[in-house]
């Protein structure tokens, strides 16, 4: 969940139209967290990557993320996100309704795993399993070998170990240095990055 992100997809040209639909959505509820169009994009590229693949994601707030993805996923894949929010789970069904592919499903996060595990895990939205140990997602448990992880709205990453607020961001340092996963950081503008893991095989 990003603030203002669904206001910066305004300013962004050339969107595909399922996520200018989703970006509609969202206005019409005023709900303005949605990702940030640079996360879009990255989505879009890394949900292409995984033909035929199950592609899961906590949090479809109004489908922004969702948009992206089945705008960039090869034909045979099947996707599933889970929202808390009754209204929004429902306004998203209703939205992507045409979209066989797409199954959404209102619950708490913790439901999303029943459809794994995943090719590609994007962990959005508050109370999401992307935070630090005890309360995140354990990767051999929702991924297939080699299944890729996304974990969003970090701040990028100027200090090592690195630190949020003074502290040591040890949700950071969870993912970063996890042994079962290969990870990176990309930073996607000025003020945000994303960690981009692999689980190992």
């Amino acid at each position: 969940m990003t603030p203002g992100g669904t206001s910066l997809h305004h300013q962004t040209e050339d969107l595909p139209p399922l996520v200018s639909r989703a970006v509609e959505l969202a206005q019409r509820l005023s709900f303005d967290f949605s990702c940030r169009p640079e996360q879009g994009r990255l989505l879009q590229l890394l949900a292409g990557g995984r033909p035929g693949g199950v592609i899961g994601e906590t949090g479809a707030g109004c489908g922004v993320g969702l948009a992206w993805m089945l705008s960039g996923a090869a034909p045979g894949s099947q996707l599933y996100s889970v929202e808390c929010d009754r209204d929004r789970a429902a306004a998203v069904q209703e939205l992507f309704a045409d979209q066989p592919s797409l199954t959404v499903i209102h619950d708490d996060w913790t439901a999303l795993l029943a459809y794994g595990p995943f090719d590609l895990l994007v962990l959005d939205g508050g109370g999401s399993g992307k935070g630090s140990v005890g309360t995140a997602v354990e990767p051999t448990l929702a991924l297939k070998p080699f299944g890729a992880l996304v974990i969003d709205d970090f701040t990028p990453l100027t200090t090592w170990p690195p630190a949020h607020d003074g502290e040591v961001d040890l949700a950071r340092l969870h993912w970063l240095m996890h042994p079962d996963l290969l990870a990176t950081e990309v930073v996607l503008c000025p003020g945000m990055s994303t960690i981009v893991a692999v689980r190992r095989g």
